[in-house]
């Protein structure tokens, strides 16, 4: 009896050293995993600072040959978006409205192409690959043929702003639907599953990353499209105000549209990041980025 106290009493020190030890790994893991983390968004934070700091120095006007009408300086654009807010915040929800409805619609659309071709291997690749062939049409032709069928209202941008991203999504998910491991197709087939069973248990769900990532894409240049269709037919929204000030020389309002177009494609690619993150936290990446 006494001998298995002694043993025990020499295991109590070992056992809770181990402890210890694997405390400490965790909290150094987890310093680790905090300061990567701060560095990734410090980093980009740190160069758009260095970067606007040197714009405001005129760096770039030295390096470039440039003049302050061709390049105006951040405050010049900053005093321009806070002299004509009410404008630029009404104008960037005409836009915003265009680029949102259109990226659904077309994602929508091209999600819609994508299944329907999984479900036919053979004449379903030839059609994705055709669908893909609308990437090629440029947007200068399309603008003016969408117009004229669908007016100078929102419809016709929402059209141009589906074409564009219709193909990418299609594409991208058809890829994601197509890319099954045969393993987990055996395994789905030794449980006498049907087609759609396989497909919305199996390729739908192994399908998803890439979807986000054509909906990540389609959000961020979604912006092009619309801004491209005002410039043609329109009366409203940023791409209207960018041609119709560089018409008139005004360009730190000209900038200023252009500035307030990236912040809201580059916010939306973000929203649909956070969206990804909650809807498919099981992902290799999104583990990854949690770690």
């Amino acid at each position: 009896m006494k001998e298995m106290t002694a043993m025990n009493t020499e295991r109590a020190p070992v056992s809770s050293s181990l402890a210890r030890e694997a405390e400490v790994a965790k909290s150094n893991k987890t310093k680790s995993a905090s300061g990567k983390e701060s560095r990734n968004v410090w980093l980009p934070i740190g160069f758009g600072f260095l970067f606007l700091i040197l714009w405001q120095l005129k760096i770039f006007h030295k390096l470039f040959h440039l003049e302050l009408y061709q390049l105006p300086l951040p405050s010049a654009i900053a005093e321009a978006i806070h002299s004509n807010g009410d404008l630029l915040w009404n104008y960037s929800l005409y836009t915003g409205s265009e680029m949102i409805g259109g990226c659904l619609i077309g994602s929508a659309i091209g999600l819609l192409a994508a299944i329907i071709a999984s479900f036919l291997p053979k004449a379903g690749k030839g059609a994705i690959t055709l669908l893909a062939a609308l990437n090629a049409v440029p947007i200068v032709a399309l603008a003016p043929v969408m117009n004229n069928w669908f007016g100078d209202g929102v419809a016709s941008k929402i059209a141009i702003v589906s074409i564009m991203t219709m193909a990418t999504m299609a594409v991208s998910a058809y890829k994601g639907l197509r890319s099954v491991e045969p393993a987990y197709l055996e395994l789905m087939q030794a449980y006498a599953a049907g087609r759609f069973t396989v497909f919305a248990k199996l390729r739908f769900r192994l399908a998803l990353p890439a979807i986000f990532t054509a909906l990540k894409i389609n959000m961020a240049t979604g912006i092009i499209g619309a801004i491209v269709g005002e410039f043609f037919i329109s009366s409203r929204g940023l791409g209207f105000l960018l041609s119709d000030q560089i018409k008139l020389g005004n360009m730190p309002i000209a900038w200023s549209c252009i500035v307030i177009a990236a912040v809201l494609g580059i916010a939306l690619y973000y929203l649909i990041q956070l969206i990804e993150r909650f809807a498919i936290p099981w992902h290799a990446a999104q583990r990854k980025q949690a770690s």
